[in-house]
Order: C-alpha cells, then structure tokens, then sequence
C-alpha cells in the first residue's frame, strides 16, 4: 500500500478560510446592522472613526508582522524573530495611541466633522492596542499551525462584531460602542504575548537577527507609507470636501464584501510559506505552477462575484442598507473593480522571494497617479471623481506589481513569460460564465420591473429582489462552466488536492 501523499499547498488554509468565513458572515453584518441603527450623521463619524484606526493599523506596523511568513519557515529558532514583531508592534501602538489622541482635535477639523474630537480617547486605546496585536495570526500561521490561527481569528471577529453591533442596538450609542472595542483590544494585545511565545525557547532579542528582520522588513513598510495613504485617500478627499451624512453616502459606495480577504490573505500567506519551502528545496522555479494554481482558483470566485455586484447593486445596496443608500449605486459598481483585479496574488509571490523593493517602486508609482487624479477628481466630479481616482491607480499598480512576477520566479532559470504565468483557459471560461450569468440578472430584471417603494416595509422584504438574481445568476454561471467543459465541484476539490497529483484544469 502507498504511503499517503501530504496535503497540497493550498488545503493547509482550510482552516483559516473556514473560520474567516464564519468570522466574516458575523463581520459582514456590522455596517449593514450600524447604517440602519443610526442615523447617516453617526454613521458617516462611525465610518470615519475606523478609517482612522485602519490606517494606522495598516500603516505602523512597517512590514515586522509579514516578515514572520519570511523567517519563521526558514529558522530553526523562532522565538527572536517573533520577539523582534511583539516589541517593534508595541512601540508603534503606543505611538499610534499618543498620535490620535493628541491630533484628535485637528483631525476633526480637518474631516469636517467635530464629534470625532469626543471619541478619541477610546480611539487611542483601540488603534494602540490593536496595532499592537496585529502580529497574532501572522505568526501561528507563517509557524504551521494554521488552526490555532483559524480559532483566534474567528473568536477575535465574533467578539468585535458583537461589541460594535450590540452598544448601538441596545441605544446606548457611539460613545458606548468605542469603550467597548477599546477594551476588545487590550484584551488582544495581551493574548498576543501569550500565545506568540508559548513553547518557543531561545533569546527574545538578538540584535544580529532584528537587523536581518529590518532590512527584509524595511522595504514593505516603506511601501505601506505609500500604499496605505493611497489607498484610503479618496476617503479622506471626498470626507473633507462633503459632510459626515454624505459621507455616509460615499463609504456604502466604498463598501467590500469579507469575501475577498478570507479567500485572497489566507491563499496568499500560505503560497508564500509554499514558495519558501520550494526556495529551501532549491525548486523556486516550481513556484509558477503555484502561481497559476492560486490563480485558477481565485479567479472562478471574484470574477463572478464581482460580475454579480456590478449587475445587482441596486438589490443589494437597497437589501444591505436600505433604500436611502441607492445614491450610493454609481460608487459601488465603479468599487467592485478591486474585486476583478483580487484574482492575481503578487504582493505574497514578491514577498516571499525577497522583491520587496519592487512591491514599493509600486506603490510609488500609485501615489504619483492618486494624487492629481483626486486633485482634478474630486474637484470636478465630486465623489464619482473621488472613486474612479482610486480605480485607476489600483489598475496601475496591478500592472507594475504583474511586471514583476515573471522574473521573481525564475530563480536563475529563463525568465518565464508574463503569459506562461496565467492560465488563460480557466480565465476565459470565468469571466465568460460571469457574464452570461449577468446577462441573466439585466434580463430578469428588464421582464419584472417593480420599484422598490412597491414592497411592503421591513428589510426581509428587500431581500427578495437580491435572492431571485443571485439565484439565477449561481444557476446561470454553473450552467455555463458546465458546457465550458468545467465541472465546478471538482474545481473546488482540487482545492484538497494532494501535491503528488498533476495540476490539471478541472475541466479535465
């Protein structure tokens, strides 16, 4: 009898997909239940309250976090390594902290909106401490222990999600809602230093190994200076040109489905631990057809997704925040782009062979473009500006990062081509099922027009019109990958496929 063939790759992030799933099934509900729950006032401070946190939360962490899913597959003795992340984060959480509170006042001017002055105390402490834990996940999962990470993170989810929603159910308002998550997250910052450390020996400082750390860190936090101002620009541009209650109008356009980051990180983080045991085992040039495989499978989900989001954004942003929101329409089908373009994992293929840099000639590349198109934008085309600013430069820095792949996996071999790297067939037969199943929707909803004011009240009701045309658009799609030659539950399968097996289309 042969031995038993290891897991793939890929089937190491059951776990964490599974709990992100759960995790953002519960998530998912926090704006939907908060923009019904208040009024669009506290809800655009709410929205701008977390804009602040996120920032931050993405920015000071300057790459310490993500350099674990470098070193830890490689080291024999891991606790320096996770010590140097814990220190590093919990210095710039205590500088996040002293910065929001001490700027709160100008930061409120600045957004035109004076009641997040009230709150920024608590916005300290959550930003502080959150920071400060950010590395909790990142280092169980870059250590193999991928359902530890999956436990944490879906207990981590639950608890903020409750404590967001809850306060604001039971009208006790913002001001309740913040305390409460600040505790959420000291609580976490102490749960990091616990279980990071357990059952790792070794020194927790060791200054030859932390400059290592730095300079393969150092890159990708220079380029999250760039990114993460980039990436969040357009909300700070149109916040400080609009009042909150548009504002509240423009972050429902801005709204993302979960959907995206519990499939995207987890494949991401784990086919970078791949790519490293594949450099130790001096097989790097093995990586493309990890590249191709992560690419395969992301792309027969966010395709369509993001298909179905731009045919049905009426039945959905009516369904997930009321009829007040339909404004919000225009902005959302033009967001639904960064889901299209989630079906290329990069940034995990540069970082784990060391291609830091180019991650930040990228992003570079990014704020050059954001900052005249919100200039001219924002001005001019006022929150529309706003949004398509930020797609474009998404489509920008896709390009250069998609430049740079080909040469990050040649390991001294010929360089592959950029064509080499994508499989084409599993594209187009994506992108072709999406839209004839979105051809579906547009002619459903031509057959049985009705306006919204014609259901009876209540949100279930709402429901409705968005279950019809995701049923019909799920049925069309699968239909279509079926005459295509895909059969879609063997193209979930593979997913669990064990490395020994031949990568092969589904269809196959």
């Amino acid at each position: 009898m042969s031995a038993p063939q290891p897991e793939s790759f890929l089937a190491r992030a059951g776990p964490l997909v599974l709990a992100r799933f759960v995790g953002a099934g519960l998530t998912v509900c926090i704006p939907l239940a908060l923009a019904r729950a208040l009024c669009p006032a506290d809800y655009g401070t709410y929205k701008q309250l977390f804009l602040i946190a996120q920032t931050l939360s993405f920015l000071l962490p300057f790459g310490m976090a993500q350099s674990l899913f470098f070193f830890l597959p490689r080291a024999e003795v891991r606790r320096p390594y996770v010590g140097h992340a814990l220190l590093f984060l919990t210095a710039m959480g205590v500088l996040a902290g002293v910065v929001v509170h001490a700027l709160g006042g100008v930061v409120a001017s600045a957004l035109n909106n004076p009641a997040l002055a009230e709150h920024r105390l608590a916005l300290a402490v959550y930003t502080g401490a959150f920071v400060g834990s950010c590395g909790l996940e990142a280092s169980l999962t870059s250590r193999g222990r991928t359902r530890t990470s999956a436990v944490i993170s879906l207990l981590s989810d639950v608890t903020r999600a409750a404590l967001l929603v809850v306060p604001v159910r039971l009208g006790y308002g913002l001001h309740t809602m913040m305390t409460a998550v600040a505790a959420y997250a000291v609580a976490r910052w102490v749960l990091a230093w616990v279980v990071c450390l357990r059952g790792e020996r070794g020194p927790l400082f060791d200054p030859v190994l932390l400059r290592r750390q730095l300079l393969y860190a150092a890159p990708f936090g220079a380029a999250m200076l760039l990114a993460i101002p980039q990436q969040y620009a357009h909300q700070y541009a149109v916040s400080a040109a609009v009042t909150p209650e548009l504002f509240a109008l423009y972050a429902v356009g801005c709204f993302q489905l979960p959907l995206v980051d519990l499939l995207y990180t987890p494949t991401s983080e784990v086919l970078m631990v791949r790519l490293g045991e594949l450099e130790r085992e001096g097989k790097v040039h093995e990586g493309v057809n990890a590249f191709r495989e992560a690419t395969r499978r992301l792309s027969y989900v966010f395709l369509p997704l993001a298909a179905f989001l731009f045919t049905a954004a009426p039945e959905f942003i009516t369904a997930a925040f009321g009829a007040r929101y339909l404004g919000a329409v225009p902005l959302f089908r033009v967001s639904v782009l960064g889901i299209a373009l989630a079906i290329l994992p990069m940034d995990g293929v540069l970082r784990a062979r060391g291609e830091t840099r180019a991650i930040f000639l990228s992003y570079l590349l990014k704020a050059a473009v954001t900052v005249p198109l919100l200039w001219v934008g924002v001005q001019r085309f006022g929150m529309m500006g706003g949004i398509a600013s930020w797609a474009i430069a998404e489509l920008v820095g896709k390009a250069a990062l998609l430049a740079r792949i080909p040469r990050a996996l040649s390991a001294g071999r010929a360089v592959p081509t950029l064509g080499s790297l994508l499989p084409w067939s599993s594209l187009a037969r994506a992108a072709g099922g999406a839209l004839a199943a979105a051809l579906c929707v547009v002619v459903l909803r031509a057959a049985v027009p009705r306006s919204w004011e014609d259901l009876p009240g209540g949100s279930a009701w709402h429901m409705v019109p968005l279950a019809l045309a995701g049923v019909l658009f799920g049925i069309g799609y699968l239909v279509v990958l079926r005459l295509s030659g895909v059969r879609p539950l063997v193209a979930l399968a593979a997913l669990r496929r064990r490395r020994g097996t031949s990568l092969q289309h589904p269809g196959a």
